[in-house]
């Protein structure tokens, strides 16, 4: 490695450095993902109306758990297209396509999930609300 180059290629040594990378990662994807950010905007939203109604424990479980599989969908689907946009150079290949398409399948069977998990919780509540 030159002095001038100080970037690590090599694994992890330390706990700190992973956590370090990790939070890299999700800085990253705040900045650069447009649907992370409407991810998190949905989940602010969803956290606030679980406080608003006082939803339970058990139902607290199913929010966080929606949360995170989306989250974590959202990820995997950015990895898919970072890593396969670099194998082809960023050229037009068939399976580089269908890999993308499942991957952003992936996110949306996770977001639609996460819909049905929320009207469950929040719609009894909120119909209550308006009668």
């Amino acid at each position: 490695m030159d002095s001038k180059d100080r970037r690590q290629v090599g694994k992890n040594h330390h706990l700190y450095q992973a956590m370090r990378h990790a939070g890299d990662g999700i800085i990253t994807m705040l900045r650069e993902e447009r649907n992370m950010r409407f991810h998190c905007l949905a989940a602010v939203a969803a956290l606030g109306l679980g406080w608003w109604l006082r939803i339970s424990s058990g139902d607290w479980l199913w929010l966080l758990l929606v949360i995170f599989l989306v989250f974590a969908a959202e990820f995997l689907n950015t990895v898919t297209e970072a890593v396969t946009d670099v194998m082809v150079s960023h050229q037009y290949n068939v399976d580089v396509k269908k890999a993308k398409d499942v991957a952003a399948g992936g996110v949306l069977l996770a977001a639609c999930f996460a819909v049905v998990v929320g009207l469950i919780i929040f719609g009894p509540r909120l119909v209550n609300l308006v009668r």
